[in-house]
């Protein structure tokens, strides 16, 4: 049987598999059914053919660490990173399906974490079976695997225990957790991640909510406090206000667009998808590629106070909160965001405001012409049929940085991803076609550096 078909084997596994990791709800946010998801994790590795065990963070969930080093000292070394957590399910009433119970439609996984990012997991494994049965018994590269359980949240206590484990996490390229197509069915190179530093922030203006007719004229209102204080972060123009924020962006550079300008355009999928008929600023063509990735961005995801019930209560809230995150371009550090924060909000006279810093990661890149992306490249021509996007930067976030500027791995992707899986949102899925192409392409990527890894280059990494 051919790698391909192996691959088709073992999708009756991989679903079955997918449905019980489906099931463990592992809301990082909530931070519960973590350990449990962690050990299912761990024993499906075991499964495998892996060893696999869990470690402990410095007040996180455990780390799940695995390896299988049969293919020898002198073979590559692979290491899968990977995570556990999901996102939130609420709404519920917005989900045709449970979220934590695997429904397939159609030919379409639905349920929480079926793309993001438990998918991916039994991905890599179907990879592995098919390279096993292969050859015998036995992978024909060296096979390590992260998976951690607090990606959803900013991997707060992942850099650390890396830091720490970092003689065992060596490897000539890291597979990351995402991948996929684009809305044309284009393998997507991603060779870069955005950072994020995420907060709340807090007003407490009187003891309790009064009577809006009693204190209207003469309480401060929460609300209002929290809303003028918001407003002071950016202007008009989007352009954001904390001191000294543009000062360490690097601009995307002639190479960068270039590779942009080549990326088919997602523009008229992007507006009918999100019911929009134009850009901020009129973004559009190459100039669209460049600010969805190469401009920081300082986004309220979320607000609350007072009454949001259904009818009226006319009170005047006593708090507001509101949950706020920057994403940010090479080199810009969340810690340096954090501070910027709180003296902005000083120099304009909310001293009282809090605000309470829920995590952040550095953005980090890989050279788009290394020759581990150039391998990844090629593998994902050959099984998809389409010419590969060779992405930059992208405008999501994840602790690519410690990989990049502390392993000094290059990062390369193939996954199971689309654009239209709803990650994050109600309804997410998986097509179990972009599922066995992802395995497809993983199984044919790892084998074509079993048989001579590329030569090293001079690539470039993030600091």
């Amino acid at each position: 049987m051919t790698l391909d078909g192996l691959v088709e084997s073992a999708l009756p596994r991989a679903l079955e598999e997918l449905g019980r990791l489906v099931a463990v709800p592992s809301v990082a946010a909530k931070g519960e059914d973590m350990e449990p998801c962690a050990g299912l994790v761990a024993d499906l590795l075991r499964a495998h053919g892996l060893e696999a065990h869990l470690a402990a963070t410095d007040g996180g969930p455990p780390v799940v660490f695995a390896e299988d080093r049969s293919a020898g000292p002198d073979a590559p070394t692979v290491l899968f990173y990977n995570h556990y957590d999901v996102q939130p399910a609420e709404p519920y009433h917005l989900w045709d399906s449970p979220p934590f119970t695997l429904d397939i439609r159609d030919n379409i996984a639905y349920g929480r974490g079926t793309s993001d990012d438990k998918g991916h997991i039994v991905c890599r494994l179907m990879a592995l079976d098919a390279l096993r049965a292969a050859n015998g018994g036995r992978l024909p590269v060296n096979v390590k695997f992260l998976i951690e359980g607090e990606e959803e949240i900013s991997s707060v206590h992942l850099p650390a225990w890396m830091e720490a484990n970092a003689n065992i996490l060596n490897a000539d390229v890291c597979v990351w957790e995402f991948g996929g197509v684009d809305d044309q069915g284009h393998p997507q190179i991603i060779c870069g991640l955005r950072g994020i530093a995420y907060f709340e922030l807090h007003a407490r203006t009187i003891a309790y909510d009064a009577h809006s007719g009693v204190g209207g004229s003469l309480f401060p209102n929460a609300a209002w406090r929290l809303v003028w204080a918001l407003a002071t972060l950016k202007d008009e123009n989007e352009r954001i206000l904390l001191p000294g924020h543009y000062d360490t962006v690097k601009p995307a550079t002639d190479d960068d667009m270039a590779l942009l300008a080549a990326l088919p355009s997602e523009e008229e999928w992007l507006k009918r998808e999100f019911g929009i008929g134009q850009f901020l600023g009129g973004a559009t063509g190459v100039e669209y590629q460049r600010r969805a990735v190469f401009e920081p961005t300082c986004t309220i995801c979320g607000l609350d106070s007072g009454w949001q019930g259904e009818g009226a209560k006319t009170v005047l809230p006593a708090r507001a909160s509101a949950k706020l995150d920057f994403r940010l371009v090479p080199d810009q550090d969340p810690e340096t965001v954090r501070q910027s924060l709180r003296a902005h909000l000083d120099a304009h006279g909310f001293t009282d405001i809090e605000v309470r810093y829920l995590g952040g990661q550095r953005p980090g890149r890989v050279d788009p012409h290394h020759p581990m992306v150039s391998l990844c490249a090629e593998t994902a021509r050959e099984v998809y049929g389409k010419e590969p996007a060779l992405i930059p930067l992208v405008g999501g976030s994840g602790p690519i940085h410690p990989f990049v500027a502390g392993l000094r791995q290059p990062v390369v992707t193939c996954g199971v991803g689309y654009p239209g899986s709803r990650a994050h949102a109600p309804n997410e899925n998986l097509r179990l076609s972009d599922l066995l192409l992802g395995a497809k392409h993983t199984a044919r990527f790892l084998g074509a550096l079993s048989e001579g890894p590329p030569a090293p280059s001079q690539a470039t990494f993030a600091q």
